[in-house]
């Protein structure tokens, strides 16, 4: 269905309208994380907004043009102001992506999760145990689910794929994973016809970022940087000499 060289080009363009549109992406996320997820969508050329103020919300989501909701730093107030946010975006047809982060080590925010997941996130960005861990909730779920680690899987209702890109350097670095999820919520921006291959797209420009830096590091410290100074720096042909291995499968569904 896709080759290595056709999602290297989708990577690519996607990332240079990014950038040309100045794409807006809200993002509630945990207080550990805002720096880089911040700083990584600047440098893709989007703008990035951070204020989880249930009074402020509204305005910035009038203005933006995807959303990214983070489970971590939990609370009262917070998750009342991410349920409000998604909420509303799913209304307004906006795309956003949830990132369930360690669900899987607590039971508030596994609670939290599947209250979210209600509210019909575009994709969820998650690790493997927190996949497992919400695994009867998502047999439901109609969106993209991204499974992320040494080998990113997808699924969604008509298509699953597996891909392999990236460097080992990326897990070192605190809240890579959740700048991920700000990066495919600035995607699906770019892409709205195809929210799967929005995503792999994503996936596929990520790592092959985490591959640059990996190339220029000397360790976690150097990758951290590095790894903001390779999204303008990315090619078509870079990212498909970064992508491993790609499988890109249709599903058939029964009536």
């Amino acid at each position: 269905m896709m080759s290595v060289s056709d999602l290297s080009k989708l990577a690519y363009r996607v990332l240079h309208e990014i950038g040309e549109q100045r794409v807006r992406v809200h993002c509630l996320t945990n207080t550990v994380a805002e720096p880089i997820t911040a700083n990584v969508l600047l440098s893709l050329g989007a703008v990035p907004s951070l204020s989880s103020d249930p009074d402020e919300i509204p305005d910035f989501l009038r203005t933006a043009q995807s959303l990214m909701v983070n489970l971590g730093t939990p609370g009262t107030d917070r998750f009342l102001a991410r349920r409000m946010a998604a909420s509303s975006a799913s209304n307004m047809g906006m795309p956003w992506v949830l990132d369930p982060v360690m669900v899987d080590r607590s039971d508030i925010r596994r609670a939290e999760a599947i209250r979210m997941i209600k509210l019909k996130p575009t994709v969820i960005r998650c690790n493997a145990g927190e996949a497992s861990t919400l695994a009867e909730t998502l047999e439901g779920f109609s969106g993209v689910l991204a499974g992320t680690g040494a080998v990113d899987r997808l699924r969604s209702r008509d298509y699953k794929a597996s891909l392999t890109v990236g460097h080992p350097l990326l897990p070192k670095v605190t809240a890579t994973g959740c700048a991920l999820s700000a990066v495919v919520a600035a995607f699906l921006a770019c892409h709205r016809e195809d929210r799967f291959l929005a995503t792999l797209a994503a996936l596929a420009a990520f790592g092959a970022a985490g591959a640059y830096a990996g190339d220029r590091a000397q360790g976690p410290g150097s990758f951290a940087v590095a790894l903001l100074d390779a999204f303008p720096n990315l090619t078509a042909e870079f990212i498909e000499h970064s992508i491993e291995t790609l499988h890109v499968e249709r599903l058939e569904r029964t009536a």
